[in-house]
């Protein structure tokens, strides 16, 4: 092996480990998160980083300290997109979209799938993959912003516990949130059968008010939970 071509092989690598630890650090500073759990941003964001990081090793003739100031930038504008969501409910919903209900109390929501691009046999599929065979044992299901699928059993069909064994099975509904971070979430409101002035209804009776809540779960049932923002 010539010197250059070994003065090029050691530029190789100490390229790579300089742009490994930035790479690292990038992902660190913008969260923990599964790979099936990226959010459009993110993802959008995860795959720029990998082109930064695999151009930089394998051209050497660019610089990189400009590689270096695109990952940066992309890091700052995730977390200044994150930073915006968590104040906007509006802007999350905008890049993140919503979760949707396909199924909705035993019911198969045709319109729901057609919307998100959901075929039967990807409802299928996910439902298979939580151990769930048969789609009229689901009470609700919910493709998240994410993709993936959650899933509610109807309460005879619920595995027994502890807890359960000996009771009555009874349909409660899915909890949803209602309220988050002093905001009404009027999106959910259909699902647990509930409006506006129920709820302020029911923050009275607790002697509090939506700008005091942080989270509020509600379900058609009326079973609440309530996580003041001050504890």
């Amino acid at each position: 092996m010539s010197f250059l071509g070994g003065l090029g092989m050691v530029t190789v690598l100490i390229r790579t480990f300089i742009i490994y630890f930035v790479v690292v650090a990038a992902v660190r500073l913008m969260g923990k998160r599964q790979v099936g759990q990226l959010q459009p941003t993110e993802l959008v964001v995860t795959m720029i980083l990998s082109e930064i990081a695999s151009s930089s090793v394998d051209d050497t003739s660019k610089s990189l300290v400009n590689s270096i100031t695109g990952v940066a930038m992309l890091v700052l504008l995730e977390m200044f997109f994150a930073f915006v969501s968590l104040k906007s409910g509006k802007f999350r919903r905008a890049v993140e979209g919503n979760a949707i209900y396909v199924i909705k109390e035993g019911k198969l929501d045709i319109n729901a799938l057609k919307k998100i691009r959901f075929s039967i046999d990807d409802l299928m599929e996910s439902l298979r993959q939580k151990d769930v065979f048969d789609v009229s044992d689901v009470e609700y299901a919910v493709v998240e912003t994410n993709g993936s699928l959650s899933i509610m059993l109807k309460a005879d069909k619920i595995p027994l516990t502890l807890n359960t064994f000996g009771r009555k099975a009874e349909e409660k509904g899915v909890p949803v949130v209602v309220v988050a971070d002093g905001r009404y979430i009027y999106s959910n409101f259909d699902v647990c059968k509930t409006s506006k002035s129920q709820i302020n209804k029911i923050l009275g009776q607790e002697k509090t008010d939506v700008a005091d809540v942080m989270l509020m779960t509600l379900d058609k049932s009326g079973n609440k939970f309530i996580i003041p923002r001050k504890q």
